[in-house]
């Protein structure tokens, strides 16, 4: 007996096989796609003027096509960002951030690189999270921080560059260079080491870091604008200048050294500075009592040879009374501090061949000592 259709099989009616009733479906079903595109021709034909599609009806569905396109080009430039729009592929302007607009795709297109942005690149060490702190920790990368100083010693520099696009640069930017950041780090290193391998380094350990620092910024600006790459170097900032690990020590030993001799130095300069000025100041003052000395001789010769004239001009007018003058002054000076003894004996006598003058004049009374000297004198 044949099976019929419609009844299911041996197993009943319905859609079941030989286990039961067969798979039902689960969820909502999918739309239909001729279901939805009867739906939406119908809600465009009661747009349409006259619910079919006629001459009008079109014009409105082009120009709503037309006002959609235009309305494309409107675009938001962020804070940060700089709109730099194409016209056929070629650069043809900047757009400052805001709300700004350009002509549809394909006439115009734009760019928005972070034009605004400083990006900081590290050169001889790499951030690297650390789980086990929670955080970022610093690697060195000995290929890039080793370098060769011009006095042929080795020394590690870590480094840190600042950079951002130039203003105006924006089309330079994108287009005259493929790896901006991989530029700007070549550049970079190959700088830095050309200065480093043009000093000493005890300056660059010193005090030479703020000149190194801009004489690399300099180099790097100049060679990216030989580029073209439309990039502004804002700072070149050197975190870390040590020689390398297995020196630093015994380095460590000969700067404690150089310290010393620079201590040493300085107090002989200090003493020197103190000792000098002393001596300069005795000199000058035996100079200056030498010169009162020399002033008061001249002073002293020129006025007794005033005198003298003046005496010579008088000696002349009367020379017998100044001639007696002369001789009584001069008696006076010799004879004034001595004994003398004044005889008025009557004339034609003789006197005693031998006379003890010295004892016919009275003595004089001795000067008194100083207080606390016993006094003497003879009876």
């Amino acid at each position: 007996m044949p099976w019929k259709n419609q009844g299911g099989g041996p197993w009943g009616s319905g859609p079941k096989g030989p286990w039961g009733t067969g798979p039902q479906s689960v969820g909502p079903r999918p739309p239909d796609l001729e279901d939805l595109l009867r739906r939406g021709q119908d809600r465009l034909q009661q747009w349409l003027p006259g619910g079919h599609f006629s001459g009008i009806g079109i014009v409105l569905v082009l120009v709503a096509a037309l006002a959609i396109w235009f309305a494309s080009g409107i675009f938001r430039v962020q804070s940060e960002e700089l709109g730099v729009v194409l016209r056929f592929g070629k650069y043809e302007r900047d757009a400052q951030p805001g709300l700004r607009y350009h002509l549809p795709y394909p006439i115009e297109t734009v760019l928005l690189p972070k034009a605004l942005r400083v990006n900081t690149i590290s050169i001889g060490m790499t951030l690297i999270d650390d789980p086990a702190r929670r955080g970022r920790s610093i690697r060195d990368v000995p290929e890039e921080s080793l370098m060769l100083t011009g006095d042929e010693n080795i020394v590690d520099v870590d480094f840190t560059v600042l950079w951002r696009i130039k203003p105006g640069g924006a089309g330079a930017y994108l287009f005259n260079i493929q790896n901006p950041e991989g530029t700007v780090k070549a550049v970079a290193e190959s700088a830095m080491r050309e200065v480093i391998g043009r000093s000493e380094i005890q300056p660059i350990l010193t005090g030479a870091r703020t000149q190194t620092e801009t004489t690399v910024q300099e180099l790097m600006q100049k060679t990216l604008d030989t580029y073209g790459a439309g990039i502004q170097i804002t700072q070149v900032q050197m975190q870390k200048v040590d020689p390398p690990a297995q020196v630093i020590d015994s380095f460590r030993d000969v700067q404690a050294a150089r310290a010393d001799l620079e201590r040493a130095q300085n107090e002989a300069q200090t003493y020197a500075n103190r000792v000098v000025p002393e001596a300069r100041g005795r000199a000058a003052q035996i100079i200056q009592a030498a010169e009162g000395y020399k002033e008061q001789a001249v002073a002293e010769a020129k006025g007794q040879s005033a005198r003298f004239l003046k005496v010579y001009e008088e000696y002349k007018k009367a020379p017998d009374v100044t001639r007696e003058r002369i001789y009584l002054e001069t008696m006076e000076r010799v004879l004034g501090g001595s004994d003398k003894l004044v005889y008025d004996g009557a004339p034609g006598q003789n006197i005693v061949p031998y006379l003890p003058l010295g004892e016919l004049t009275a003595k004089r009374p001795a000067a008194p000592a100083p207080a606390g000297q016993p006094q003497g004198g003879s009876r």
